[in-house]
């Protein structure tokens, strides 16, 4: 399979930047543009927790089981997404490394134990298939996080990323991070940020017009899927959309898990197919620990979950 540069749309910028997550949140990427690989490490502010909810069927993560309403951690001090496939798990034990090395982490005996939760997606058919984030790039993601303006588009665990793969790499287009929030009328600031690697196609949300796909004209996955006599599948395993959905106010953590749960339904509007047998899509859900928000409020931001997550998908192919 020819390794080849993903494609991005005609006049498309490389990267862009856009001020979003709530405040505390810093944001950092380390990226490799030759090699076209990275990580990107997001480092909540102290007392956040965690829920995940993973319905891609080739999932890689680390340190998931933690998050499961009842266990006995539910706060989490990085989440770190990375390119290189299981290779990729690597750039966590650099992130770890680094908050030990702050004193960051929980309490055990005479040390601390930071806890570091993760998720890579498959790069290894674009640039260098040798290639992937170690623990030297993870900790380099963590040196450059910062609050503020988070670039999007092929850096960090976007750097090699493609969607729309049902015809192969070669014939893709460029993923990569995307980013977008959304405050709602009390205040409340619901934020997404997306590595986009799937094998679907992305499409608006609204109108189902395809944004990014095999560069064919008209072409599109999930049709060729229902209706079309493909050849089998040369893109196994290859595919992933990673999600975190950060929200401003306290949750516990069960209720938190149904934000992560809710913000999935803006992968299956934002990319067709979603949650396939090739792609190992999971989501992350941050915020303070606490007593969680009244139904009316946590309604409102199950929805804004959604509703970001599809347009920071949006934003990693059709960037400004």
């Amino acid at each position: 399979m020819p390794r080849v540069p993903p494609r991005g749309p005609a006049g498309a910028p490389a990267e862009a930047s856009v001020l979003t997550f709530p405040g505390g949140y810093r944001i950092g990427h380390a990226t490799d543009a030759s090699r076209l690989t990275g990580c990107t490490v997001i480092l909540p502010p102290p007392g956040t927790i965690a829920a995940v909810d993973v319905r891609g069927g080739a999932p890689g993560t680390r340190e998931t089981g933690l998050f499961t309403a009842g266990n006995l951690i539910s706060e989490i001090d990085a989440l770190v997404f990375a390119g290189g496939s299981a290779f990729g798990l690597a750039a966590a034990t650099g992130v770890t490394e680094w908050l030990a090395e702050r004193g960051r982490g929980r309490a055990v005996g005479g040390t601390r134990v930071p806890i570091v939760s993760g998720a890579v997606l498959f790069d290894l058919g674009v640039g260098d298939a040798s290639a992937f984030p170690d623990a030297a790039m993870g900790r380099a993601a963590c040196e450059g996080a910062a609050e503020g303006p988070i670039a999007m588009g092929a850096v960090g665990a976007g750097a090699g990323a493609t969607v729309g793969k049902l015809l192969g790499v070669a014939r893709a287009a460029a993923g990569g991070i995307g980013v977008a929030a959304h405050t709602l009328p009390d205040g409340t600031r619901v934020a997404a940020l997306a590595a986009v690697n799937a094998v679907g196609d992305v499409v608006d949300p609204d109108s189902g017009q395809r944004l990014a796909g095999p560069d064919v004209e008209g072409f599109l996955s999930e049709k060729a899927l229902l209706q079309d006599a493909l050849s089998e599948s040369p893109f196994v395993g290859t595919n992933t959309t990673l999600v975190a959905v950060a929200v401003s106010v306290p949750f516990e953590p069960g209720a938190l898990k149904r934000v992560a749960i809710e913000a999935h339904d803006g992968i299956a509007r934002a990319v067709r197919p979603a949650h396939t047998l090739f792609d190992g899509d999971v989501v992350f859900a941050l915020a303070p620990g606490g007593d969680p928000p009244a139904p009316g409020l946590r309604l409102r931001i199950g929805a804004a979950a959604a509703r970001v997550v599809a347009d920071a998908i949006v934003a990693a192919v059709r960037r400004p």
